[in-house]
């Protein structure tokens, strides 16, 4: 983290001094005030006010970071590219063996996602949404949920009976909600508690 310590007549002079060396804006540092200064006898300077300015490690660097560390745990050797749109962190893990990463049904996957969220979020104001992804599972996970929402659709259709899928995330619930809500003759709903909360597919 970068870090400068800057004098000057008065705290906030101190501040923008340092921000101007830094080149970034008052809410990406941290500010800690060495001394505040004061004037002698009629108002003359007798001593300056002094700060240390931190600069804020940005959410792409803290989840990189985290993620580096996790990935030694593994031993695996991995790249790690992210994008922070708005208050999106869009982080993908590439490397070869990485499936240890994923575990069965992505359970391994959403688990680092939650802990890198934490994070991520642990002294940040604003809420940071993190996605991540390793293989291009997330893409391939939906398009085969979205194939088993429509094969299970028309099964329903064909026996006129409804059918009870796995326990599934809500990110993965909703997909095949989503896969089926213009489907004119079957209708989606969601029953049972977390852990196993399950999408039951039925005729309209």
């Amino acid at each position: 983290m970068k870090t400068v310590e800057k004098q000057g007549k008065t705290v906030d002079e101190a501040i923008q001094k340092a921000l101007e060396e830094l080149q970034v804006s008052r809410d990406e540092v941290e500010v800690e005030i060495l001394d505040e200064g004061n004037r002698g006898i009629l108002g003359f300077l007798s001593k300056q006010a002094k700060v240390k300015v931190i600069v804020k490690p940005k959410p792409d660097q803290i989840a990189r970071d985290f993620l580096k560390g996790l990935l030694k745990f593994f031993d695996c050797n991995a790249e790690i590219k992210n994008s922070l749109e708005g208050n999106v962190l869009n982080l993908e893990i590439i490397g070869e063996n990485t499936g240890i990463l994923i575990g069965k049904r992505g359970n391994t996957l959403d688990a680092i996602q939650y802990l890198t969220s934490l994070v991520v979020n642990r002294n940040s104001k604003d809420f940071i949404r993190v996605l991540l992804d390793a293989e291009n599972y997330r893409e391939k996970r939906e398009k085969t949920l979205q194939r088993l929402a429509l094969k299970m659709a028309d099964r329903v259709k064909e026996t006129k009976r409804s059918i009870t899928l796995e326990p599934m995330y809500p990110n993965e619930r909703r997909i095949i909600h989503t896969a089926l809500q213009t489907d004119p003759r079957v209708t989606t709903k969601s029953i049972g508690k977390e852990p196993n909360r399950r999408v039951v597919i039925s005729l309209k």
